[in-house]
């Protein structure tokens, strides 16, 4: 049992295997915050005294006591228009045109296993635990239900509030956060993850100021730019020492993360669904539920914090064959051809491939409609039998009978102006009536919010799948969204559009893995702007990031690292010079840095000289050989590529029975001593032998003293060192 009420106090207790969250309706029936941190076995109300602050409003019901002031109390759920003038998890208009809301305890219920919310992804745990608290408006019938998910063992809280208009005229919602969270003063710092297309999850972490800041998107989906999850960690916090909370967002549409350090110095963190172009109708009886937040705290550092959120995200947000399952390993046309292609081409790349042990071919962008180049075809789903002449099934075929798997691209939410849907269906495209829409890569956006827009797009799919033996998918999604406008919607209801077309999504995704479990989506928005963990409920994995620099691929994949588990993370060998950036790395460093993810090919193999075709040869076999590893086991932020000379992680296995220890040193320094590097999560009694010598270390000199890299030649030099524990010592 995780979850604890005392019902005379109202106080409720959620207690983890190491954490505890604290929440308490008071006396006035208000829904206060008392803690979240390490287990303290003690009501944590006592430390709730504060004074009369100035222009600080108090509760008509409490009387002519000052000191008590929703501006300064620690709310669980925070509302606007109720003297609270903090940022707002909820804010409603009321039938009469004003906008408040003052939500009371109402009453709470405790049941075993973790809540599910319709048409919505979110951890699942039968083993879990769920707490329900009701809030009622005192003034009308809007209920408020908070909902806490409990994963003790894996120290994982999940939050989520369902909106209930239980009277007899429409109110509209205006904000509906997921969580609000007040949490007193420790000198916290905000860690953030920027970007920009193929420069994504950048880390920055800062010092909070006064006032308000925010991460957020409002282009439609979680974005490039900024990543739906932040943590908060004080000034001293490493990767093993410190205290540290973090959160994600189980959401892939436009979100906000508000941070406010108030008057009092305390901080308010609040998460979910971008207000902004947001707006819904909620009928009499109906319910609105919020996307889902998961939380963890950790005493023990930022590396902590990460093996939870990891853990969590492979074993209870994951699902279907793949979630565990060794991934293939493949080649991707693109960069060898572009449009250029023809089934032969494509055959022959599949058939130098199949000689290297890759496993799967995937056919990307220009096999369909009439697509050959990127302003023409999308939306007409149907085989160029132009280039690939005897039809798709044909080529798959032949690519199956070299013992290859076969996966196709497509991105189901975009619509070419030239192409034979938009000329039959212009209403399915979301433009604001009398206004040109804007085009992103000459492309417009259908309104997948729309049933009959779902049905198209699932019967092509399907069609595609039940007609050859396709086992992948690559789900793109290449543009930002705006002109905001559904022809289904009437005009004073087209602000619900953003969040439906987000459900639409889903729908058509639940749709597709229900009915072929065995094909693998992977998830792709120009590489990694859609990079989140409602989209990983979905696709086991999603492209990282466009750019497949192997030396700018340690700064995106290391900031994905904190949050996303590295089973998550496509990664492949492109290449040289980088059609990005134009930096030429070695194979080898190309190798070690795609391994650090779900490794595969984005090049040409028929061009590559002998020695690169060993290579591949060699990284297919060692990927597979520690792929377990690489993708269930404990991973380890080495270094700080942003800040180092030196990008270096590991994996460990559960158990510590062997450890691989990977990176890239940027350059090379003349007469310069060989960099050693500390390790983590080994058995510091064990014994542990380096591959390839005679070398065997005790575990606690690894941890402490370190391994020693090899002598480096040349920039971009990289490394990667294997250990197993051959014995343990009793010294």
């Amino acid at each position: 049992m995780a979850i604890y009420v005392i019902e005379e106090k109202k106080l409720f207790q959620i207690v983890t295997a190491h954490t505890e969250y604290q929440i308490q309706a008071d006396s006035y029936g208000v829904l206060r915050h008392l803690w979240y941190g390490e287990k303290t076995r003690c009501a944590m109300d006592y430390l709730l005294d504060y004074p009369d602050v100035g222009f600080s409003g108090n509760p008509y019901d409490v009387g002519t006591c000052r000191t008590y002031s929703l501006d300064t109390q620690p709310l669980e759920y925070a509302c606007t228009g109720n003297g609270d003038y903090r940022i707002p998890a909820l804010t409603v208009t009321q039938p009469d045109g004003s906008c408040s809301a003052d939500l009371r305890y109402e009453s709470h219920k405790v049941y075993s296993g973790k809540y599910a919310i319709p048409g919505l992804p979110a951890v699942y745990d039968d083993k879990g635990e769920t707490l329900e608290i009701i809030l009622r408006d005192r003034y009308s019938d809007l209920r408020v239900i908070l909902r806490y998910g409990v994963l003790a063992e894996l120290n994982i809280i999940t939050r989520s509030a369902i909106i209930q208009n239980d009277g007899s005229i429409t109110v509209r919602l205006e904000q509906v956060a997921s969580f609000s969270l007040d949490i007193p003063s420790r000198g916290w710092e905000w860690i953030h993850f920027y970007g920009r297309h193929a420069m994504e999850r950048v880390t920055e972490r800062a010092p909070l100021i006064h006032g308000i800041q925010e991460s957020s998107s409002t282009r439609g989906t979680s974005s490039h730019h900024q990543n739906p999850s932040m943590i908060l960690c004080q000034k001293d916090c490493t990767e093993t020492s410190g205290a540290c909370f973090g959160a994600f967002l189980m959401y892939s549409g436009s979100f906000q993360t508000k941070i406010e350090l108030d008057q009092l110095h305390q901080t308010r963190v609040v998460m979910g669904i971008h207000p902004e172009l947001f707006s819904w109708a909620l009928q009499p009886g109906e319910s609105f539920y919020t996307p889902e937040a998961v939380l963890t705290y950790s005493d023990t550092g930022l590396e902590t914090l990460s093996h939870r959120f990891h853990k969590v995200i492979r074993e209870h947000v994951c699902r279907g064959k793949y979630q565990l399952a060794e991934r293939p390993v493949l080649i991707n046309n693109w960069e060898a051809t572009y449009f250029d292609f023809d089934a032969e081409k494509i055959y022959n790349i599949a058939k130098e491939a199949a000689t290297l042990g890759v496993d799967m071919l995937v056919l990307d962008d220009g096999w369909f409609g009439k697509r050959d180049s990127d302003d023409s075809g999308l939306g007409d789903w149907f085989v160029n039998e132009n280039k690939l002449q005897g039809g798709l099934k044909q080529l798959v075929d032949r690519i199956r009978g070299l013992g290859m798997q076969f996966g196709i691209w497509i991105e189901p939410e975009m619509v070419s102006e030239n192409s034979n849907l938009y000329q039959v269906h212009p209403d399915w495209i979301m433009q604001i009536p009398g206004r040109d829409p804007i085009r992103g890569r000459y492309q417009l956006l259908l309104d997948i919010s729309r049933l009959d827009v779902q049905d198209y797009l699932y019967d092509c799919i399907s069609k595609l799948l039940t007609t050859a033996d396709i086992t992948y998918i690559k789900w793109d999604m290449n543009r930002s969204i705006c002109d905001w406008y559904s022809s289904l919607l009437p005009s004073q209801r087209q602000g619900e559009l953003p969040h439906r077309y987000v459900l639409g999504l889903y729908a058509l995704l639940e749709r597709l893995v229900t009915d072929f479990p065995n094909v693998m989506i992977e998830g792709c928005s120009g590489g990694g702007g859609r990079f989140d963990a409602g989209m990983l409920y979905y696709c086991p994995q999603i492209w990282c990031s466009d750019d497949t620099d192997a030396y700018e691929r340690t700064t995106i994949q290391y900031g994905t690292s904190y949050i996303y588990p590295i089973s998550a993370v496509g990664s492949h060998v492109s290449a040289v010079p980088n059609h990005q950036t134009g930096r030429v790395t070695s194979f080898e460093a190309r190798g070690i840095t795609a391994m650090a993810g779900s490794f595969g090919y984005e090049l040409n193999l028929g061009i590559l000289n002998e020695d690169e075709k060993h290579a591949v040869t060699d990284q297919i076999h060692r990927f597979k050989t520690y792929g377990p590893l690489i993708h269930n086991g404990r991973y380890y932020r080495l270094s700080n590529p942003i800040t180092d000379e030196i990008a270096a992680w590991s994996f460990v296995a559960e158990d510590a029975s062997e450890a691989l220890v990977q990176g890239m040193v940027f350059r090379t320094q003349p007469n310069a001593l060989r960099h050693t590097l500390r390790l983590r999560g080994l058995d510091p009694k064990g014994l542990y032998q380096i591959d390839g010598t005679d070398h065997i270390l005790t575990g606690s000199a690894l941890l402490h003293g370190g391994v020693l890299l090899p002598k480096t030649w040349g920039d971009y030099y990289p490394f990667e060192i294997h250990l197993t524990k051959v014995s343990a010592t009793d010294r």
